[in-house]
């Protein structure tokens, strides 16, 4: 065979293992829009102000580029025990740990991105690359943005969080950059709902690749509450008391 059609084998087999690997995941989750009257997910339409739970902000690797990194940023949950968010070791493709740190604080700052925070009621954006699947011949399966409906000392599994969908995002909401769909940078914004209680959640972007074929990234949102609390005791209030013989799944999840 000649050295010209090796090099071209090699080329072609070297560009497949590239795209095999093109899986996405939560580049930013607070992304701001430099003007919210023009939004976009290029760096030149606004910045990050918050990420994934130890995500390497300083490791001079380019947008979208993560997943050639190790470890990698992108996590294939299992169909076996659907791990909500990577350990490391386990699903069909262990990604970068992402499991909750004690306390949360260690998995922000230094080498590693912010906390996002917001407040109840308002929106926050996420952004993540495309990785070729933002194309017209794929159907977009959408991402779903999972988060509690209250703070819980432990992550809910996935059973749990399917159950704890805020919004449904289009994957394929991108800002299109000409001859590569890999870096190509997409995103959404979802509402937090407005009767959050201050406190910090668990907040879970899960994207469905294919029938049952499964990506997520989580991290930790600081949530302070719309309205400020009722001081007791002040003229015409009254004190809201708690209800008693609560079995609810928080109630479980706050238990050690």
């Amino acid at each position: 065979m000649a050295l010209k059609s090796l090099f071209t084998l090699a080329t072609a087999f070297a560009l497949l293992a590239v795209l095999a690997e093109a899986h996405s995941w939560a580049d930013c989750v607070d992304w701001r829009f430099n003007d919210p009257a023009k939004p976009g997910w290029t760096d030149k339409h606004g910045k990050c102000h918050g990420w994934a739970r130890q995500y390497p902000v300083n490791s001079g690797v380019r947008f979208g580029g993560l997943d050639s990194s190790s470890p990698n940023r992108h996590y294939q949950q299992d169909t076996k025990d659907f791990i909500p968010c990577s350990d490391k070791y386990h699903g069909n493709e262990p990604g970068a740990d992402e499991t909750r740190q004690n306390p949360i604080s260690r998995a922000y700052g230094g080498r590693f991105g912010s906390m996002a925070s917001v407040k109840a009621g308002d929106s926050i954006c996420v952004r993540w690359p495309a990785k070729n699947h933002a194309v017209k011949n794929e159907r977009d399966r959408g991402v779903f943005i999972n988060m509690p409906p209250a703070p819980t000392a432990r992550d809910p599994n996935q059973s749990q969080l399917m159950k704890m969908t805020i919004a449904t995002l289009k994957y394929k909401n991108c800002n299109q950059i000409s001859g590569d769909s890999d870096h190509t940078p997409c995103g959404g914004c979802f509402k937090i709902p407005d009767n959050r209680v201050a406190g910090t959640y668990l907040v879970q972007w899960r994207w469905e690749l294919n029938n049952d074929e499964w990506y997520t990234s989580c991290w930790d949102l600081q949530v302070t509450a719309k309205n400020p609390p009722v001081q007791p005791g002040q003229p015409g209030e009254s004190v809201a008391r708690p209800l008693g013989g609560s079995t609810s799944i928080f109630a479980e999840l706050a238990e050690d």
